[in-house]
């Protein structure tokens, strides 16, 4: 495929902690979450920035779940940025928070921290809030930078990475998704979330190698 010049290439790493793989089995573990490493600093070789973005959760969040709130079940109140119960997962300080193994921390030129307030649960890293007005700065640093196309990977496709990629294409970037840096929840919603943004104008690799 034909990339621009590497100058205007950034790399975005999107939520790859271990309460999203099976290091934390009692979190929100997906299948492989684990295996993206490789991939993901792959990709990376291809661009001049590196960002990455993580949930940092409260202890004390609203949306946890518990034996009164079932997982996936409707937060209750006027919570506009919070919209279902979770099992407790990426607590600031515990392991779940932390990197995947084999991805150095000091490897990116921007970090977001989403959902560290209690009463937000976001999925994008572009927008703390879920109706993407309050801007985490990802798109602000990335325009400033003058970057025109950014590669993505992380966990999980069906959630967090496909609202992220969504994100970055309305802002106006051209978003390349690459498959094997990935993981997601569930067949059937992988699916929908490629064709949505394959649908949206996203172009979509199997992996790294189809950048060369």
């Amino acid at each position: 495929m034909h990339l621009p010049e590497k100058k205007y290439i950034a790399a975005f790493d999107i939520d790859c902690q271990n309460t999203f793989t099976p290091v934390c089995p009692d979190e929100l573990p997906v299948a492989e979450g684990d295996q993206i490493v490789d991939e993901l600093n792959a990709q990376a070789k291809f661009a001049s920035l590196r960002l990455a973005s993580r949930d940092a959760h409260s202890p004390s969040a609203l949306w946890l779940a518990d034996k009164d709130h079932a997982p996936l079940t409707l937060v209750p109140g006027n919570h506009p940025d919070v919209d279902v119960f979770w099992p407790a997962h990426a607590i600031i300080g515990t392991k779940g928070f932390d990197f995947i193994e084999g991805l150095d921390p000091q490897a990116y030129d921007f970090q977001v921290y989403k959902g560290i307030e209690p009463a937000k649960h976001p999925y994008g890293a572009c927008y703390h809030d879920l109706a993407n007005t309050l801007s985490t700065g990802a798109i602000e640093y990335l325009q400033s930078k003058g970057i025109t196309t950014v590669i993505c990977g992380g966990l999980a496709t069906d959630y967090c990475v496909k609202n992220t990629v969504l994100q970055l294409k309305a802002a106006g970037f051209e978003v390349i998704l690459n498959l094997a840096a990935c993981r997601g929840i569930a067949p059937e919603t992988v699916a929908a979330a490629i064709d949505e943004m394959r649908a949206a104008g996203v172009t979509i690799i199997a992996n790294a190698a189809e950048l060369a």
